[in-house]
């Protein structure tokens, strides 16, 4: 039994051409094919009016490489959260963020995810596989032609531990970047940390901006809540993440989730601040986004008081380390990682008290 042919997207306009050619085209279909996949964001082939209706009607159901969306909630600041069907069957989410000047899409890298953050709706549901090339960007233009408006920033903040997929996630980076139009600059890898993968990234010479969840300001604290943890000691990541801003000279952004009395307290601050000196030898300036915890049903952890979030800011810039605290989107929309895939697949499970978007 033959392989299944791979799906058109995700491939680039020299391979394109060269499929064409391989149909029994011109080479210049396979430009015209790029222009619809990339832009048009076409979903068949039939929709591509400018190839010869004998060809389109020879080429059948050829696979293009698009998901199906089979649940969408919309909250009140705008936000968009997807529930996107594979091929296979599984389950991943996307969101669309919006703002007057932006439309930035969060994206899933894997189904499920193995590192089992104990605060964290997708670590609880476990891991199932790596997301294929045309399974990310996907969800890029699926998000594009929800909005009617094109993508401008991307962040690998999704299901899924990026970095352990490392070399897809690299591939999608180029190809949003050269096929679908989005800079570079404009595209943000987060990770929890993986042993020696941030080292290779810094090889990868991308201009992309790496944020690292630490969320938590000691080796102790952190392998409670990072299981993952006991195996990328605190010292060596924050060694990893200097020795990357010196060789690539790009910014490393720190997230940091404030659970209500766990990592929020005034000594809490003090040890992070501490820690994060370490990394700033290399003379760059640090930030710490830090991110009010999104409450889930399956884990009893608290978001902070609002004072406590403030005096944790202050603690931070007394003692030189540039904060901000995110905008929390989404709040009415179940929107946690993995939420709405768990409310899909389990129908009668409430959604958490006070939901909101982003990868803890």
């Amino acid at each position: 039994m033959s392989a299944p042919p791979l799906p058109l997207l995700g491939q680039s306009l020299a391979a394109l051409k060269d499929w064409a050619v391989a149909q029994g085209q011109p080479a210049y279909r396979g430009q015209q094919l790029h222009t619809w996949l990339y832009q048009k964001g076409i979903r068949s082939l039939q929709e591509v009016t400018v190839f010869p209706k004998a060809w389109r009607e020879a080429l059948g159901d050829y696979p293009v490489g698009r998901s199906q969306v089979v649940q969408r909630t919309e909250t009140r600041d705008g936000t968009v959260k997807l529930l996107l069907q594979l091929a296979d069957g599984e389950l991943i989410e996307t969101v669309g963020i919006p703002t007057a000047k932006r439309l930035t899409v969060c994206v899933s890298s894997q189904v499920g995810c193995p590192m089992a953050c104990d605060f964290c709706a997708t670590g609880k549901m476990g891991y199932r596989r790596n997301l294929k090339l045309h399974e990310i960007l996907d969800q890029v233009l699926t998000v594009q032609e929800d909005f009617g408006r094109r993508v401008s920033h991307v962040v690998f903040m999704g299901m899924g531990e990026p970095l352990l997929n490392r070399d897809t996630v690299v591939q999608a980076i180029r190809s949003l970047n050269q096929d679908i139009g989005i800079g570079q600059r404009h595209i943000t890898l987060s990770t929890v940390g993986v042993p020696r993968q941030i080292p290779w990234l810094a090889q990868q010479k991308l201009q992309i901006t790496l944020a690292v969840s630490l969320h938590a300001p000691n080796q102790e604290l952190r392998q409670q809540l990072i299981p993952s943890a006991a195996h990328y000691p605190l010292e060596a990541l924050i060694r990893d993440c200097r020795d990357y801003m010196l060789s690539t000279g790009r910014r490393v952004s720190f997230e940091y989730t404030l659970i209500a009395g766990v990592n929020d307290l005034p000594i809490h601050a003090r040890q992070l601040a501490h820690l994060l000196r370490q990394a700033s030898q290399s003379g760059a300036r640090l930030h710490v986004n830090l991110i009010p915890y999104n409450p889930i049903a399956e884990a009893n952890y608290q978001r902070p008081h609002p004072a406590r979030v403030a005096e944790f800011v202050r603690l931070l810039e007394e003692h030189h380390v540039q904060a901000s605290v995110r905008q929390t989107r989404g709040l009415d929309g179940n929107a946690a990682c993995g939420q709405l895939r768990g409310s899909f697949l389990h129908p009668s499970s409430l959604p958490s008290p006070e939901p909101a978007l982003g990868r803890s």
